[in-house]
C-alpha cells in the first residue's frame, strides 16, 4: 500500500470532515453517533476497524514498535493534502497521550490539537508529579506517604505506579499487582514494608493514604476546556462495579448528578489549568464525606460513549471547537438513563462480590435489568465489531481445540 492509511469507499464525500482516532470502539461510536466519520489508527485486529462509523484504517504496529508515530505523521500529511485542511486528532490511552504530548512539534503541522502546557501535561502522565502539582494548587488529593514513615502508619495505604504509560508491561503491574488491577491496597504501612516486591520497586511507586469507600463512592468529572481552562461542556459519572473491586477496570458505569463533584471538577480544571478533553477521578470518603481528587486524564476514554448515549457528547464538543470554532451556547442537561456494561468482566466482578457475600445472583441481575445500556463491544446498530472480535477469538483458539480433539480421538481408539 503506497499510502500509510486506507480510506474506505466514499470517505472523501462525507458531509463532515473525518476525525482521526488513535484508539478503540467506545470513542469511535461516540463520534459516529454525532455523524462524524472516523479514521481509526490501531493495530491490525482492532475491532473498531469493522465499525460502520469507520471510514478509514491506519494500521499501526505496537506503540513501542518504533514506526507508529512516523506512520501517524505521514498519514496526517497525506490526509491534510487530500481534504485541504488539518484533521482533528483524538487518542484514547495513556501511552498515546504521552507520545502526542511529547511529539507535539511533529504532529501539530498536520493535525488539529488542543494540548496542555508541557508542565501540566507531564504531571498528568506521571503520578508523583501530579501529586506535587495538585498539592501546590491546593487540590484535595489523598495524603502522600513516604517510605521511611510507613512503619508508623496504622491505616490502609494505597500503592500506585509512578507512571501511567507502559503499564501492562511494567514490573509493578506484573510483580506487585499480580497482573490484576491498577493499584493495590495494604492493610497498613507495615504490611507494605513486608512485601518483597514493594521493597524492590519502591522507586517506581506512589504511596498514599487510602480513601475509604466501595466502588460506588468513586465519581468522575468529564469535560472539555478551551485554551483558557474554561469548561465548555461536562457531565458527572459514577462507578457501579470494577474488577477487581476497588482497584480494577470499570465493568458497570452510570452518569450521575452530584453538585459537589461538579464544583470540584470545575475548580480543578481552572486551577491546573486544563485544555481539551479530560477526566477527573474523585472519591468520597465514606467516613468523613469529603471528596478527594485521585487523578486526571487528558484524553478520550470509554465514558464518552456513555455520555453520548445520555445527551452529552464530549468528542463532538471537541470536534466542533477544533474544526468549526463552535462553543456550546450554554451548559446542557444530560440524562442518567443509559448505563455502560462490560458484561464479561462484570460477571467476574459479580463472582468476586458473591464470594464475599455482598451481592447475590438476583441482586446482580436486578442491577443489569434496571436501565437501558450500551456495551463495551456489542451494539445493535453497529454489530460487526462484535462479530469481528468473536471471529478472531475463535480463530485463535482453533489450534488448541484441534489438539484436544486429536487427543480425544486417540484415546477413544
Amino acid at each position: 500500500m503506497n499510502d500509510p492509511y486506507e480510506l474506505l469507499c466514499g470517505a472523501a464525500h462525507q458531509a463532515r470532515l473525518p476525525a482521526v482516532l488513535l484508539g478503540g470502539l467506545n470513542v469511535c461510536r461516540a463520534l459516529g453517533l454525532a455523524g462524524i466519520p472516523v479514521i481509526i489508527g490501531a493495530p491490525a485486529h482492532e475491532a473498531a476497524f469493522a465499525s460502520r462509523y469507520c471510514c478509514g484504517r491506519l494500521r499501526l504496529p505496537t506503540l513501542y514498535g518504533g514506526d507508529a508515530l512516523a506512520l501517524v505523521v505521514a498519514a496526517g500529511q497525506r490526509l491534510a493534502e487530500r481534504f485541504g485542511r488539518r484533521l482533528p486528532l483524538f487518542y484514547g490511552n495513556d501511552d498515546w497521550q504521552r507520545l502526542v504530548q511529547e511529539r507535539r512539534a511533529e504532529l501539530e503541522p498536520h493535525y488539529l490539537l488542543l494540548l496542555n502546557e508541557p508542565a501540566v501535561a507531564n504531571a498528568l502522565i506521571e503520578k508523583d508529579r501530579f501529586q506535587a502539582l495538585a498539592e501546590r494548587r491546593g487540590l484535595p488529593v489523598p495524603r502522600r506517604l513516604e517510605w521511611e514513615s510507613l512503619a508508623g502508619c496504622d491505616g490502609p495505604v494505597l500503592v500506585k505506579p509512578r507512571a501511567k504509560f507502559g503499564f501492562d508491561t511494567s514490573p509493578v503491574y506484573q510483580r506487585l499487582f499480580g497482573r490484576k488491577g491498577k493499584a493495590r491496597i495494604f492493610a497498613d504501612g507495615r504490611a507494605l514494608l513486608a512485601e518483597p516486591a514493594a521493597r524492590e520497586l519502591r522507586v517506581e511507586l506512589v504511596i498514599q493514604e487510602y480513601v475509604s469507600g466501595a466502588d460506588d463512592a468513586i465519581f468522575s468529572f468529564h469535560g472539555f476546556c478551551d485554551e483558557h481552562g474554561r469548561v465548555l461542556d461536562w457531565f458527572v459519572g459514577r462507578k457501579i462495579r470494577t474488577y477487581p473491586a476497588l482497584t480494577g477496570i470499570s465493568t458497570y458505569l452510570a452518569l450521575a448528578r452530584d453538585e459537589e463533584v461538579a464544583a470540584l471538577g470545575h475548580a480543578a480544571a481552572a486551577a491546573l489549568p486544563l485544555k481539551g478533553v479530560f477526566k477527573i477521578d474523585v472519591k468520597r470518603d465514606t467516613r468523613s464525606g469529603r471528596l478527594h481528587l485521585l487523578e486526571v486524564n487528558a484524553r478520550c476514554n470509554l465514558w464518552h460513549y456513555l455520555g453520548a448515549a445520555n445527551g452529552i457528547n464530549l468528542p463532538l464538543t471537541a470536534y466542533e471547537y477544533l474544526v468549526e470554532g463552535k462553543r456550546p451556547a450554554a451548559p446542557r442537561p444530560y440524562r442518567t438513563t443509559h448505563r455502560w456494561l462490560y458484561l464479561r468482566y462484570d460477571w467476574r466482578a459479580y463472582r468476586e462480590l458473591s464470594a464475599r457475600g455482598t451481592l447475590g445472583l438476583a441482586g446482580w441481575l436486578a442491577t443489569l435489568a434496571a436501565t437501558p445500556k450500551v456495551y463495551q463491544l456489542f451494539a445493535w446498530r453497529d454489530p460487526l465489531p462484535f462479530l469481528h472480535k468473536a471471529f478472531h477469538v475463535a480463530k485463535s483458539r482453533l489450534p488448541a481445540l484441534h489438539l484436544r480433539l486429536r487427543r480425544w480421538l486417540s484415546a477413544a481408539s
